[in-house]
């Protein structure tokens, strides 16, 4: 009896000091895994060198961006498969290039079916935003699948006093309220408003620095007296440089040295100078070119601070570690080259964008990525560190693996679109390919010249090589490769709707 006695009370013992082991080691509430929250931040006609830490712009200074690229990535060669508001915007939401989802220009309306990768997040339990410019099809500022919230505008919307769509109520400004501020407090209130324990994603389209150039008015004059770096080919073709509101041609030995072909030339380059797209006379005469730089640049800084604020609210909320931050534009922009303002073209200013991306948990501080990006690799990136596959009708790819610096197959240039718009006839449709070394621009249904640009040694873009007889075998190849994507991606029939709008142009004489 004590023998049996013993042993029940040697295995009460036991069975207490497992339990009491068990309690200890395994936690009552286990801490749930940190969302991978998402924050996509998209500028407009912000070109890829006007950032501070580039050093390419004297004076001109933006902390937050900067912040951006040394915390995180900075990718050089980002480039738009079109150049151009709606088909950018379009391309980053569906990862298509513009002849797969026909939104080729500002009116043409949304091809019904598309899908927008938010519409994925959504379905994967993300909570998800849209605030800002839409601007795309036929949609106005009606909310769009794919978004639990929804802020947006009309058309290009305004700077000052604007009225917004919210949720599908308009909802009216006045007293100077300024957009670009005003966009940055519904966002921040609508992450106030979330459960942090589940993942979100914020889509923040910003109207700045879209012309024409409207700073805050803390802004208003701070680069009155900034520099301005006077590109050498913005007077190649000035018939008149009285007419060029900027100082004369530089006569340095720089300028003596460039070797420039006028000869090959494109006609619409040379002719749209004198025109609202035009250094000699842009925007029909409203605004000088120094005024017009200064002014960008101010605008820009709204958007700077905007930046600023969204990274401030990630370290308020302990939730900057695994939040993926990227900063884009949707095109570049000219500031004189070739006699250019404006976008549209081929040149690197208009098809390059700035490109940064923040993630502490992923991305090294100071990453250069030198890989070539397109804005069709934005959606199947961001998807990707959602945890989710790429639908198979996205013509981009996931970029993420290069983000973690890891090495991966990937490709080594970029193609690009643009189809005639009906307001600025004087720009034609052109197909192309840019790689390290050369660029090569089909200008389609005008009698014209093609281009061919060896941007190691031309980085200007204005010794047209396209009759050289020593590159010949380069430009076929090129042209090879153009029709090649063309045709491999279903892009050889050219989209068309109806035209239902144009401007006036100087030389346009016809009616509507």
């Amino acid at each position: 009896m004590k023998h049996f006695f013993l042993s029940c009370l040697s295995t009460l013992i036991l069975i207490s000091l497992l339990a009491s082991f068990r309690f200890q080691t395994l936690p009552f509430n286990p801490k749930p895994p940190t969302p991978k929250n998402i924050i996509y931040i998209l500028a407009d006609d912000h070109r890829y060198d006007f950032m501070g830490f580039t050093g390419k712009v004297a004076g001109l200074n933006t902390p937050n961006l900067d912040r951006l690229a040394n915390e995180g990535a900075h990718v050089r060669n980002a480039f738009v498969s079109t150049a151009l508001c709606s088909p950018s915007r379009a391309s980053i939401l569906t990862g298509q290039y513009a002849h797969t989802h026909k939104v080729v220009d500002n009116f043409a309306p949304l091809t019904p079916g598309l899908k927008f990768f938010p519409q994925y997040l959504q379905k994967a339990g993300y909570k998800t935003a849209f605030l800002g410019k839409w601007h795309m099809g036929n949609t106005d500022d009606a909310p769009q699948p794919g978004f639990d919230y929804w802020l947006s505008f009309k058309g290009q919307g305004v700077y000052y006093n604007p009225t917004f769509n919210i949720n599908g109520k308009q909802v009216s400004y006045s007293d100077s309220s300024y957009t670009t501020d005003l966009l940055t407090d519904y966002a921040i209130k609508w992450l106030n408003s979330l459960e942090k324990a589940k993942p979100f994603c914020l889509y923040l389209s910003h109207k700045a620095v879209h012309a024409e150039f409207q700073p805050a008015k803390r802004h208003r004059g701070m680069y009155r007296n900034m520099p301005i770096n006077y590109p050498q080919s913005m007077y190649l073709t000035a018939t008149d440089s009285s007419k060029i509101w900027g100082p004369k041609p530089s006569q340095s030995p720089e300028t003596r040295q460039l070797k420039v072909n006028m000869a090959d030339m494109p006609n619409w380059v040379k002719n749209q100078r004198y025109s609202w797209h035009g250094v000699d006379y842009m925007y029909h005469g409203q605004i000088g070119f120094n005024d017009f730089y200064h002014r960008y640049c101010e605008t820009l800084m709204g958007v700077d601070d905007s930046v600023g604020r969204i990274l401030k609210w990630l370290e308020d909320n302990k939730l900057s570690e695994t939040t993926l931050v990227v900063y884009m534009g949707d095109n570049g922009f000219s500031f004189g080259e070739h006699g250019l303002i404006d976008k549209r073209h081929m040149y690197e200013e208009s098809m390059r964008v700035p490109l940064l991306v923040r993630c502490p948990a992923v991305v090294k501080p100071g990453t250069k990525v030198e890989q070539v990006i397109q804005n069709v690799d934005i959606a199947p990136t961001l998807m990707a560190y959602a945890g989710l596959a790429k639908p198979s009708q996205m013509q981009g790819n996931s970029f993420l693996p290069i983000l973690k610096g890891e090495t991966i197959p990937w490709r080594d240039r970029a193609f690009y679109e643009y189809y005639w718009e009906a307001d600025f006839p004087q720009t034609p449709t052109m197909f192309g390919v840019r790689t390290s070394r050369y660029k090569y621009i089909f200008n389609y249904g005008v009698w014209d010249a093609n281009e061919l640009y060896d941007l190691q040694n031309d980085p200007q873009e204005v010794n047209n090589l396209i009759r050289s007889s020593e590159h010949q075998e380069i430009a076929h190849d090129m042209r090879n490769q153009v029709f090649d994507w063309l045709e491999s991606t279903n892009g050889l029939q050219i989209p068309l709707h109806p035209v239902r709008q144009k401007r006036f142009d100087h030389r346009y004489k016809g009616t509507y």
